[in-house]
Protein backbone atom coordinates (compact mmCIF):
# COMPACT_ATOMS: atom_id res chain seq x y z
CA UNK A 1 0.00 0.00 0.00
CA UNK A 2 3.08 2.38 0.96
CA UNK A 3 4.27 1.45 -2.41
CA UNK A 4 1.36 2.58 -4.45
CA UNK A 5 1.16 5.47 -2.65
CA UNK A 6 4.46 7.03 -2.93
CA UNK A 7 4.37 5.77 -6.71
CA UNK A 8 0.94 7.78 -6.96
CA UNK A 9 3.12 10.35 -5.39
CA UNK A 10 6.29 10.23 -7.77
CA UNK A 11 3.31 10.08 -11.01
CA UNK A 12 1.42 13.11 -9.74
CA UNK A 13 4.92 15.43 -9.01
CA UNK A 14 6.44 13.86 -12.43
CA UNK A 15 2.62 15.27 -14.30
CA UNK A 16 2.62 18.77 -12.67
CA UNK A 17 6.01 19.11 -13.76
CA UNK A 18 5.65 18.30 -17.23
CA UNK A 19 2.17 20.60 -16.93
CA UNK A 20 4.06 23.86 -15.65
CA UNK A 21 7.37 22.83 -18.65
CA UNK A 22 4.37 23.58 -21.27
CA UNK A 23 2.69 25.95 -20.37
CA UNK A 24 6.01 28.04 -19.35
CA UNK A 25 7.09 27.60 -23.03
CA UNK A 26 3.66 28.56 -24.42
CA UNK A 27 3.72 31.56 -21.99
CA UNK A 28 7.08 32.46 -23.44
CA UNK A 29 6.24 32.12 -27.05
CA UNK A 30 2.73 33.70 -26.76
CA UNK A 31 4.44 36.94 -24.99
CA UNK A 32 7.59 37.05 -27.49
CA UNK A 33 5.20 37.06 -30.20
CA UNK A 34 3.30 39.71 -28.71
CA UNK A 35 6.04 42.21 -28.00
CA UNK A 36 5.23 42.89 -24.46
CA UNK A 37 8.44 41.48 -23.12
CA UNK A 38 10.62 44.76 -22.45
CA UNK A 39 13.37 44.81 -25.38
CA UNK A 40 17.06 45.50 -24.28
CA UNK A 41 17.66 47.79 -27.30
CA UNK A 42 16.44 51.44 -28.07
CA UNK A 43 14.43 51.16 -31.11
CA UNK A 44 10.94 51.10 -31.15
CA UNK A 45 8.45 47.52 -31.19
CA UNK A 46 7.22 47.04 -34.06
CA UNK A 47 3.26 47.37 -34.63
CA UNK A 48 1.71 43.97 -34.01
CA UNK A 49 0.10 43.18 -37.54
CA UNK A 50 -3.70 43.31 -37.56
CA UNK A 51 -4.49 39.41 -38.64
CA UNK A 52 -8.27 40.06 -38.46
CA UNK A 53 -8.30 41.99 -41.33
CA UNK A 54 -11.68 44.44 -39.70
CA UNK A 55 -12.23 47.91 -39.85
CA UNK A 56 -12.28 50.02 -37.13
CA UNK A 57 -14.98 52.47 -37.03
CA UNK A 58 -14.39 56.27 -34.76
CA UNK A 59 -17.99 57.01 -33.58
CA UNK A 60 -18.93 61.03 -34.34
CA UNK A 61 -17.91 63.56 -31.85
CA UNK A 62 -20.62 65.24 -30.09
CA UNK A 63 -20.27 68.59 -32.15
CA UNK A 64 -21.18 66.21 -34.84
CA UNK A 65 -23.87 64.66 -33.59
CA UNK A 66 -25.59 68.03 -32.65
CA UNK A 67 -25.34 69.28 -36.32
CA UNK A 68 -22.50 71.61 -35.22
CA UNK A 69 -20.98 73.26 -38.78
CA UNK A 70 -17.63 71.21 -39.26
CA UNK A 71 -14.13 72.36 -41.36
CA UNK A 72 -13.15 69.81 -44.05
CA UNK A 73 -11.47 71.13 -47.10
CA UNK A 74 -9.38 74.17 -48.33
CA UNK A 75 -9.45 76.98 -46.44
CA UNK A 76 -9.85 79.15 -49.79
CA UNK A 77 -13.36 77.77 -50.54
CA UNK A 78 -14.74 78.94 -47.21
CA UNK A 79 -15.88 82.17 -48.28
CA UNK A 80 -16.44 81.56 -51.97
CA UNK A 81 -17.90 84.71 -53.02
CA UNK A 82 -21.65 83.75 -52.34
CA UNK A 83 -22.74 86.38 -51.11
CA UNK A 84 -23.80 87.15 -46.80
CA UNK A 85 -25.84 84.15 -45.80
CA UNK A 86 -30.15 85.06 -44.46
CA UNK A 87 -30.09 86.99 -41.41
CA UNK A 88 -30.68 84.73 -38.55
CA UNK A 89 -33.64 85.55 -37.00
CA UNK A 90 -36.35 83.68 -35.35
CA UNK A 91 -39.35 82.54 -37.53
CA UNK A 92 -40.19 79.35 -36.45
CA UNK A 93 -43.47 78.42 -35.64
CA UNK A 94 -44.84 79.37 -31.46
CA UNK A 95 -45.73 76.26 -29.79
CA UNK A 96 -48.98 75.17 -29.63
CA UNK A 97 -51.59 74.51 -26.79
CA UNK A 98 -54.83 73.71 -26.11
CA UNK A 99 -57.36 76.35 -25.72
CA UNK A 100 -59.14 76.32 -22.34
CA UNK A 101 -61.94 78.09 -23.46
CA UNK A 102 -61.74 80.75 -21.50
CA UNK A 103 -62.16 84.84 -22.71
CA UNK A 104 -57.93 84.93 -21.98
CA UNK A 105 -57.16 81.75 -23.71
CA UNK A 106 -58.91 83.19 -26.80
CA UNK A 107 -57.00 86.27 -26.81
CA UNK A 108 -53.83 84.07 -26.67
CA UNK A 109 -55.04 81.88 -29.44
CA UNK A 110 -55.38 85.80 -31.14
CA UNK A 111 -52.08 87.00 -30.45
CA UNK A 112 -50.26 83.85 -31.38
CA UNK A 113 -51.75 83.98 -34.56
CA UNK A 114 -51.06 88.00 -34.94
CA UNK A 115 -47.49 86.73 -34.29
CA UNK A 116 -47.57 83.82 -36.51
CA UNK A 117 -48.28 86.79 -39.74
CA UNK A 118 -45.52 88.53 -38.40
CA UNK A 119 -43.07 86.13 -38.88
CA UNK A 120 -44.25 85.12 -42.42
CA UNK A 121 -43.67 88.75 -43.41
CA UNK A 122 -40.07 89.07 -41.65
CA UNK A 123 -38.96 86.02 -43.25
CA UNK A 124 -40.32 86.93 -46.86
CA UNK A 125 -38.55 90.42 -46.08
CA UNK A 126 -35.38 88.59 -45.25
CA UNK A 127 -35.34 86.44 -48.29
CA UNK A 128 -35.79 89.59 -50.43
CA UNK A 129 -33.01 91.76 -48.76
CA UNK A 130 -30.46 88.34 -49.83
CA UNK A 131 -31.76 88.48 -53.10
CA UNK A 132 -31.04 92.79 -53.07
CA UNK A 133 -28.21 92.15 -51.70
CA UNK A 134 -27.06 89.44 -54.38
CA UNK A 135 -28.21 91.41 -57.20
CA UNK A 136 -25.93 94.33 -55.88
CA UNK A 137 -22.81 91.84 -55.65
CA UNK A 138 -23.56 90.60 -59.07
CA UNK A 139 -23.62 94.65 -60.25
CA UNK A 140 -20.63 95.61 -58.60
CA UNK A 141 -18.58 92.43 -59.90
CA UNK A 142 -19.76 93.40 -63.72
CA UNK A 143 -18.98 97.41 -62.89
CA UNK A 144 -15.29 96.67 -61.47
CA UNK A 145 -14.55 94.18 -64.45
CA UNK A 146 -15.37 96.59 -66.68
CA UNK A 147 -13.29 99.84 -64.79
CA UNK A 148 -10.65 97.44 -64.53
CA UNK A 149 -10.74 96.80 -68.22
CA UNK A 150 -10.81 100.45 -69.49
CA UNK A 151 -8.02 101.37 -66.50
CA UNK A 152 -5.58 98.39 -67.81
CA UNK A 153 -6.19 100.42 -71.11
CA UNK A 154 -5.22 103.18 -70.47
CA UNK A 155 -2.25 102.17 -68.45
CA UNK A 156 -0.55 101.30 -71.83
CA UNK A 157 -1.58 103.98 -73.17
CA UNK A 158 -4.57 104.89 -75.95
CA UNK A 159 -5.94 107.16 -78.78
CA UNK A 160 -8.14 110.15 -77.01
CA UNK A 161 -11.94 109.90 -76.82
CA UNK A 162 -11.13 105.91 -77.91
CA UNK A 163 -14.60 104.96 -78.49
CA UNK A 164 -14.26 101.42 -77.17
CA UNK A 165 -13.76 102.71 -74.01
CA UNK A 166 -16.35 105.65 -73.90
CA UNK A 167 -19.23 102.36 -75.12
CA UNK A 168 -17.04 100.89 -72.21
CA UNK A 169 -17.46 103.55 -69.79
CA UNK A 170 -21.26 104.04 -70.68
CA UNK A 171 -21.88 100.77 -69.47
CA UNK A 172 -20.02 100.93 -65.92
CA UNK A 173 -22.29 103.49 -65.77
CA UNK A 174 -25.27 101.34 -66.28
CA UNK A 175 -23.96 99.52 -63.69
CA UNK A 176 -23.61 102.07 -61.01
CA UNK A 177 -27.21 103.11 -61.79
CA UNK A 178 -28.34 99.78 -60.93
CA UNK A 179 -26.37 99.33 -58.05
CA UNK A 180 -28.05 102.79 -57.16
CA UNK A 181 -31.49 101.52 -57.45
CA UNK A 182 -30.59 98.52 -55.42
CA UNK A 183 -30.09 101.17 -52.24
CA UNK A 184 -33.30 102.70 -53.39
CA UNK A 185 -34.90 99.13 -53.22
CA UNK A 186 -32.80 98.95 -49.60
CA UNK A 187 -34.36 102.04 -48.45
CA UNK A 188 -38.16 100.73 -49.17
CA UNK A 189 -37.28 97.86 -47.44
CA UNK A 190 -35.65 99.51 -44.47
CA UNK A 191 -39.22 101.41 -43.92
CA UNK A 192 -41.34 97.86 -44.47
CA UNK A 193 -39.34 96.26 -41.73
CA UNK A 194 -39.48 99.11 -39.19
CA UNK A 195 -43.38 99.31 -39.75
CA UNK A 196 -42.78 95.42 -38.26
CA UNK A 197 -41.08 96.78 -35.40
CA UNK A 198 -44.49 98.62 -34.46
CA UNK A 199 -46.54 95.36 -34.41
CA UNK A 200 -44.40 93.70 -32.60
CA UNK A 201 -44.36 95.88 -29.80
CA UNK A 202 -47.90 96.12 -30.00
CA UNK A 203 -48.10 92.62 -29.46
CA UNK A 204 -45.65 92.74 -26.70
CA UNK A 205 -47.94 95.18 -25.00
CA UNK A 206 -50.87 93.54 -25.23
CA UNK A 207 -49.36 90.06 -24.35
CA UNK A 208 -48.41 91.92 -21.05
CA UNK A 209 -51.58 93.57 -20.37
CA UNK A 210 -53.37 90.14 -20.94
CA UNK A 211 -51.85 88.90 -17.32
CA UNK A 212 -54.49 91.11 -15.91
CA UNK A 213 -57.88 90.34 -17.46
CA UNK A 214 -60.10 88.63 -15.60
CA UNK A 215 -61.54 84.93 -15.74
CA UNK A 216 -57.93 83.40 -16.26
CA UNK A 217 -56.46 80.04 -15.35
CA UNK A 218 -53.37 78.80 -15.03
CA UNK A 219 -52.58 77.23 -18.43
CA UNK A 220 -53.46 80.40 -19.69
CA UNK A 221 -50.75 82.56 -17.76
CA UNK A 222 -48.28 79.53 -18.49
CA UNK A 223 -49.53 80.04 -22.32
CA UNK A 224 -49.00 84.14 -22.31
CA UNK A 225 -45.82 83.74 -20.24
CA UNK A 226 -43.98 81.56 -23.13
CA UNK A 227 -46.35 83.80 -25.88
CA UNK A 228 -44.37 86.71 -23.76
CA UNK A 229 -41.05 85.52 -24.46
CA UNK A 230 -41.94 84.53 -28.00
CA UNK A 231 -43.05 87.89 -28.85
CA UNK A 232 -39.26 89.18 -27.63
CA UNK A 233 -37.77 86.90 -29.61
CA UNK A 234 -39.56 88.59 -33.22
CA UNK A 235 -38.70 91.67 -31.59
CA UNK A 236 -34.66 91.40 -31.47
CA UNK A 237 -35.29 89.58 -34.84
CA UNK A 238 -36.46 92.61 -36.82
CA UNK A 239 -34.08 94.47 -34.74
CA UNK A 240 -31.28 92.37 -35.64
CA UNK A 241 -32.60 92.37 -39.68
CA UNK A 242 -33.27 96.28 -39.64
CA UNK A 243 -29.62 97.20 -38.59
CA UNK A 244 -28.34 94.78 -41.19
CA UNK A 245 -30.07 96.53 -43.87
CA UNK A 246 -29.33 100.26 -42.45
CA UNK A 247 -25.74 99.09 -42.30
CA UNK A 248 -25.90 98.17 -46.27
CA UNK A 249 -27.39 100.82 -47.23
CA UNK A 250 -25.12 103.32 -45.65
CA UNK A 251 -22.15 100.89 -47.24
CA UNK A 252 -23.80 101.37 -50.73
CA UNK A 253 -24.15 104.91 -50.49
CA UNK A 254 -20.77 105.32 -49.58
CA UNK A 255 -19.12 103.17 -52.25
CA UNK A 256 -21.44 104.52 -55.13
CA UNK A 257 -20.36 108.14 -54.08
CA UNK A 258 -17.02 107.17 -53.85
CA UNK A 259 -17.54 105.79 -57.53
CA UNK A 260 -18.71 108.80 -58.59
CA UNK A 261 -15.79 110.63 -58.05
CA UNK A 262 -13.63 107.80 -60.19
CA UNK A 263 -16.21 107.68 -62.60
CA UNK A 264 -15.95 111.41 -63.69
CA UNK A 265 -12.02 110.95 -63.37
CA UNK A 266 -11.76 107.92 -65.79
CA UNK A 267 -14.29 109.85 -68.54
CA UNK A 268 -11.08 112.69 -68.15
CA UNK A 269 -8.22 110.10 -68.29
CA UNK A 270 -10.35 108.56 -71.61
CA UNK A 271 -10.64 112.23 -73.26
CA UNK A 272 -7.00 113.02 -72.91
CA UNK A 273 -6.35 108.97 -73.96
CA UNK A 274 -4.12 108.43 -70.22
CA UNK A 275 -4.77 108.30 -66.63
CA UNK A 276 -3.45 110.54 -64.36
CA UNK A 277 -3.52 107.89 -61.15
CA UNK A 278 -5.82 107.85 -58.55
CA UNK A 279 -8.58 109.66 -57.56
CA UNK A 280 -8.03 112.76 -55.70
CA UNK A 281 -10.83 111.71 -53.14
CA UNK A 282 -8.22 109.47 -52.20
CA UNK A 283 -5.93 111.49 -50.92
CA UNK A 284 -8.57 113.86 -50.14
CA UNK A 285 -10.16 111.67 -47.52
CA UNK A 286 -6.92 110.12 -46.26
CA UNK A 287 -6.74 111.39 -42.69
CA UNK A 288 -3.76 108.43 -41.66
CA UNK A 289 -1.31 110.33 -43.90
CA UNK A 290 1.15 112.74 -42.29
CA UNK A 291 0.05 116.25 -41.59
CA UNK A 292 3.49 117.96 -41.30
CA UNK A 293 3.36 121.14 -42.62
CA UNK A 294 3.51 121.33 -46.41
CA UNK A 295 6.92 121.84 -48.62
CA UNK A 296 6.23 122.63 -52.04
CA UNK A 297 7.30 120.58 -54.95
CA UNK A 298 10.35 121.12 -57.05
CA UNK A 299 9.66 123.95 -59.61
CA UNK A 300 8.18 122.77 -62.62
CA UNK A 301 5.83 124.81 -63.31
CA UNK A 302 7.30 127.80 -62.06
CA UNK A 303 5.37 131.27 -61.74
CA UNK A 304 5.55 134.72 -61.07
CA UNK A 305 4.96 135.05 -57.78
CA UNK A 306 1.43 134.32 -55.77
CA UNK A 307 -1.22 136.52 -53.44
CA UNK A 308 -0.31 137.44 -49.67
CA UNK A 309 3.70 136.61 -50.48
CA UNK A 310 3.05 132.50 -50.65
CA UNK A 311 4.49 131.09 -53.71
CA UNK A 312 1.80 129.24 -55.92
CA UNK A 313 1.46 125.41 -55.99
CA UNK A 314 1.21 125.70 -59.77
CA UNK A 315 1.17 128.25 -62.13
CA UNK A 316 -0.59 127.14 -65.78
CA UNK A 317 0.64 129.56 -68.50
CA UNK A 318 -1.87 129.70 -71.53
CA UNK A 319 0.37 131.13 -74.07
CA UNK A 320 -0.29 128.81 -76.75
CA UNK A 321 -3.35 126.52 -77.79
CA UNK A 322 -4.10 122.92 -76.10
CA UNK A 323 -1.39 123.48 -73.06
CA UNK A 324 -1.45 120.20 -71.45
CA UNK A 325 -0.98 120.88 -68.04
CA UNK A 326 -3.48 118.26 -66.52
CA UNK A 327 -0.15 115.41 -65.37
CA UNK A 328 1.42 118.09 -63.67
CA UNK A 329 -1.16 119.66 -62.11
CA UNK A 330 -2.47 116.28 -60.77
CA UNK A 331 1.27 115.12 -59.54
CA UNK A 332 1.51 119.06 -57.50
CA UNK A 333 -1.92 118.71 -56.25
CA UNK A 334 -1.75 114.55 -55.25
CA UNK A 335 1.63 115.30 -53.31
CA UNK A 336 0.29 118.41 -51.81
CA UNK A 337 -3.09 116.52 -49.88
CA UNK A 338 -0.48 113.34 -49.65
CA UNK A 339 1.22 115.89 -46.88
CA UNK A 340 -1.77 118.01 -45.70
CA UNK A 341 -5.06 115.48 -46.34
CA UNK A 342 -7.37 118.87 -45.09
CA UNK A 343 -5.88 121.42 -47.76
CA UNK A 344 -7.75 123.37 -49.63
CA UNK A 345 -6.90 125.41 -52.97
CA UNK A 346 -7.40 128.76 -54.67
CA UNK A 347 -7.36 128.75 -58.31
CA UNK A 348 -6.68 132.45 -59.55
CA UNK A 349 -7.26 133.89 -62.92
CA UNK A 350 -4.05 136.42 -63.96
CA UNK A 351 -4.75 139.05 -66.16
CA UNK A 352 -1.34 140.71 -67.41
CA UNK A 353 -1.59 144.55 -66.77
CA UNK A 354 -0.82 145.66 -70.18
CA UNK A 355 -2.35 147.15 -73.23
CA UNK A 356 -5.41 149.31 -73.72
CA UNK A 357 -8.67 148.82 -70.72
CA UNK A 358 -10.54 146.79 -73.47
CA UNK A 359 -7.66 144.52 -73.68
CA UNK A 360 -7.38 144.15 -70.34
CA UNK A 361 -11.34 143.36 -70.11
CA UNK A 362 -11.03 140.74 -72.86
CA UNK A 363 -7.87 139.41 -70.91
CA UNK A 364 -9.46 139.00 -67.58
CA UNK A 365 -12.39 137.12 -69.00
CA UNK A 366 -10.36 134.62 -70.55
CA UNK A 367 -8.39 134.03 -67.51
CA UNK A 368 -11.76 133.49 -65.52
CA UNK A 369 -12.82 131.01 -67.95
CA UNK A 370 -9.24 129.11 -68.15
CA UNK A 371 -9.35 129.11 -64.25
CA UNK A 372 -12.67 127.61 -64.33
CA UNK A 373 -11.60 125.32 -66.77
CA UNK A 374 -8.50 124.07 -64.47
CA UNK A 375 -11.58 123.76 -61.53
CA UNK A 376 -12.98 122.03 -63.48
CA UNK A 377 -11.02 119.19 -63.87
CA UNK A 378 -9.45 118.80 -60.82
CA UNK A 379 -12.94 117.99 -59.46
CA UNK A 380 -12.85 115.32 -62.66
CA UNK A 381 -10.02 114.51 -60.95
CA UNK A 382 -12.21 113.41 -57.83
CA UNK A 383 -11.38 116.91 -55.82
CA UNK A 384 -14.42 117.48 -53.90
CA UNK A 385 -15.98 121.04 -55.47
CA UNK A 386 -16.07 122.21 -51.77
CA UNK A 387 -12.28 122.67 -51.58
CA UNK A 388 -11.88 125.04 -54.32
CA UNK A 389 -12.19 128.48 -54.74
CA UNK A 390 -11.77 131.05 -57.49
CA UNK A 391 -10.98 134.16 -57.81
CA UNK A 392 -9.08 136.68 -60.46
CA UNK A 393 -5.96 139.03 -59.79
CA UNK A 394 -3.91 141.15 -62.13
CA UNK A 395 -0.34 141.01 -62.88
CA UNK A 396 2.73 143.40 -63.90
CA UNK A 397 4.91 140.67 -64.91
CA UNK A 398 2.26 138.11 -66.49
CA UNK A 399 3.23 137.78 -70.39
CA UNK A 400 0.33 136.00 -71.01
CA UNK A 401 -3.10 134.60 -69.12
CA UNK A 402 -2.19 132.70 -66.20
CA UNK A 403 -3.66 130.37 -63.59
CA UNK A 404 -2.17 130.10 -59.91
CA UNK A 405 -3.69 127.37 -57.56
CA UNK A 406 -2.09 127.60 -54.63
CA UNK A 407 -2.63 125.69 -51.17
CA UNK A 408 -4.84 127.31 -48.57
Amino acid sequence: MRENLKAMAQRRSTYAALVCAALAGGCSNDFAADGLWPSLDASEPAPAANNTGTRMEIPPSSGEMAGSPTYSGDMAQIDSGAGKQFVPIDTGPSRQAPNTGTFVGQKVATLRSELENLKSVLQQQNQEFQQVLGGAMQNAQRYHAIVGAVSARLQVGTTPGNPVLVSQWNQAQSELDRMISSTAALNSLSNRVSSNSDLAAYLLQATRAAFGLQGAVDEDHRQLSILEDDVNRTVVSIDRLLNEINEAVTRQNTFEAGERRNLSGLARAISNGEVYGPSLANFAYNRSASLSPYTPPAPGMEGSGGTAGAPPLVVIRFDRPNVDYQQALYSAVSKALEQRPGATFEIVGVTPERGTTADVAVNSSTARRRAEQVMQTLVEMGLPVERVQLSSAESVAAQSNEVHVYVR
